[in-house]
């Protein structure tokens, strides 16, 4: 055997040993602790919340590949290590982008819910001073207070950075504020025909 003959044997011999190694004689396991990491730190930047669908794939492509590093395919589970891997990195990405336009929702949503709020409550104090319609301003108390508790879940929710649930409960504190102000309205013609 010639000496090219005998450095080409081992040439090919190194590329089939590492091939082996490479693809089918270890689990990937930095690549699947990389998938892991990255899964870890897209739900610490709300990936979980703000965009579901590519965190859940990159839940579930890593799961694929614990499957076929337990069927020995360690192939097939390097390939779904590195898609989880990826699909979390634009999870985390994509949530950035959709947590700020949900936060700007929730600041929108709680200064209408804030202002509609104080406005009902002038109204009702200068119905109460004019003595208009007593127990149906006990009512409307009652409602001030409930849409008032729902302001303060609003923020509550909104400290947890959960901007969707703050949107949410100050949008319903608004629209509990808009049916009083209709019946404040409903209010004032009475109160100025007594007089």
């Amino acid at each position: 055997m010639s000496l090219r003959s005998r450095a080409s044997l081992a040439v090919l011999t190194l590329f089939l040993t590492s091939s082996l190694i490479a693809c089918g004689g270890q689990p990937p396991e930095k690549e699947m602790q990389q998938a892991e990491a990255a899964i870890a730190a897209a739900q610490a930047a709300g990936a979980d919340i703000y965009a579901t669908d590519e965190f859940t794939a990159a839940q579930t492509a890593l799961a694929h590949g614990r499957d076929a590093v337990t069927a020995r395919d360690y192939r097939l589970a390097l390939n779904h290590a590195l898609d989880s891997r990826e699909r979390a990195l634009n999870a985390a990405t994509a949530s950035s982008a959709a947590m700020a336009a949900a936060r700007a929702a929730a600041d929108a949503a709680i200064g209408a819910a804030t202002t509609a709020l104080s406005t009902a409550r002038a109204r009702i104090d200068a119905a109460d001073s004019s003595r208009a319609a007593g127990q149906n301003l006990e009512s409307l108390r009652a409602a001030l207070a409930d849409a008032d508790a729902q302001l303060q879940e609003a923020r509550t929710r909104w400290q947890a950075k959960d901007f969707p649930a703050a949107t949410t409960a100050a949008s319903d504190a608004s629209a509990r504020l808009a049916a009083m102000a209709e019946a404040l309205d409903d209010l004032a013609p009475s109160s100025r025909r007594r007089r």
